[in-house]
């Protein structure tokens, strides 16, 4: 089986009706579709909410556009000083020297950015201007590969960015975000994870899913790799209407992250991508799932939620609050079973 690139073929495999056709290859038009076989065959097709498809199967809901979407919700345009770069805080920045993934998410932030018809992938000019950019700035302790996914490109490229990254003294930490170990783990081969990792630098891979079904037993085999080798791994995921919205949904996400040694970093609220709408929860809503997870899993499994505020703001956490001052100075603290108790001023 190959990855489902067009909508014929996603029909064709049994994920769109044929009286959906239509629509579909107008949303196809307008963001980029891709589905790898690991994550097809996830799919319950006898399921019309099947949170695997709610991810990647595109729906006629993403031809409305509200008001208040754009097509870079979370301002990377406005931090871009060279092409490749974006420089939102003091001391990291992105290197995107793709626009391309593995596979091609409802919900994405990047959606009119990335695929066949986005941005494409840096010149080896630009490349050469970004990585100048990061070498001239000794602020930038952490350089944070992202795009497109970092790790569809080949260990023999990938790895020449790291190595030259690696010549930076003042770059200490390099970043990955990626969905690949998810969503087409037979690309973690011990090429890859080797391409990872620099002499003298600290090499993170943050890692995207969204729903405990995708851990795989590949899955599963490939993070493993990545963790035996000494990679620390992190997760992030994006709170989606219908996907990770109930108690127990998230709260099985959480411990499949930790079970594969994968600390829940990120819990991101979803950004005003173009056509997203029917992805979205409510900012309330997202407080109350992560006030429910407190206390009933381990400490391990909490993320901060955030939320990119829109114009290029950056992120901020967007959490409950479990802290009430009161006139005198003293405050009163929720626990984890909503009882408050008083708490001493200073």
């Amino acid at each position: 089986m190959k990855t489902l690139r067009t909508p014929r073929e996603l029909a064709d495999a049994g994920l769109v009706p044929p009286e959906r056709l239509a629509a579909i290859e107008q949303v196809a038009a307008q963001y980029a579709v891709a589905i790898t076989p690991e994550m097809a065959e996830l799919i319950d097709m006898a399921d019309p909410a099947d949170p695997i498809a709610r991810q990647f199967v595109p729906n006629e809901a993403e031809l409305v556009r509200r008001p208040n979407e754009s097509g870079d919700p979370i301002g990377d345009a406005a931090h871009s000083p060279v092409e490749g770069i974006v420089h939102r805080y003091p001391d990291r920045v992105l290197l995107k020297p793709l626009h391309a993934c593995a596979v091609y998410c409802r919900f994405c932030f990047r959606r009119e950015m990335v695929g066949p018809g986005g941005l494409g992938a840096l010149s080896p000019e630009a490349l050469d201007a970004a990585l100048a950019y990061i070498a001239r700035r000794p602020e930038i302790w952490e350089v944070i590969l992202t795009g497109g996914d970092p790790l569809i490109l080949s260990p023999r490229r990938l790895g020449g960015i790291v190595r030259r990254l690696a010549t930076i003294e003042h770059v200490k930490v390099i970043r990955f975000h990626t969905r690949v170990p998810i969503v087409d783990p037979g690309r973690v081969t011990p090429a890859l994870v080797r391409a990872l990792k620099a002499p003298g630098k600290a090499s993170y891979v943050a890692l995207h899913a969204n729903h405990a079904r995708e851990f795989t037993p590949a899955a599963r085999a490939a993070l493993a790799r990545l963790a035996d080798a000494g990679l620390p791994l992190l997760g992030q995921s994006v709170l989606l209407r219908g996907v990770n919205d109930a108690p127990e949904a998230l709260a099985a996400l959480m411990r499949a992250f930790v079970e594969n040694r994968v600390k829940p970093y990120y819990l991101h609220h979803g950004d005003l991508a173009p056509g997203t709408a029917h992805l979205r929860t409510s900012i309330a809503a997202g407080q109350a799932l992560v006030r429910d997870l407190r206390g009933r899993l381990s400490g391990l499994c909490q993320p901060t939620y955030v939320l990119d505020i829109p114009g290029g703001h950056g992120k901020t956490p967007i959490g409950p609050n479990y802290l009430e001052p009161t006139t005198d100075g003293a405050c009163t603290v929720e626990d984890y079973t909503g009882r408050r108790h008083a708490y001493p001023p200073e």
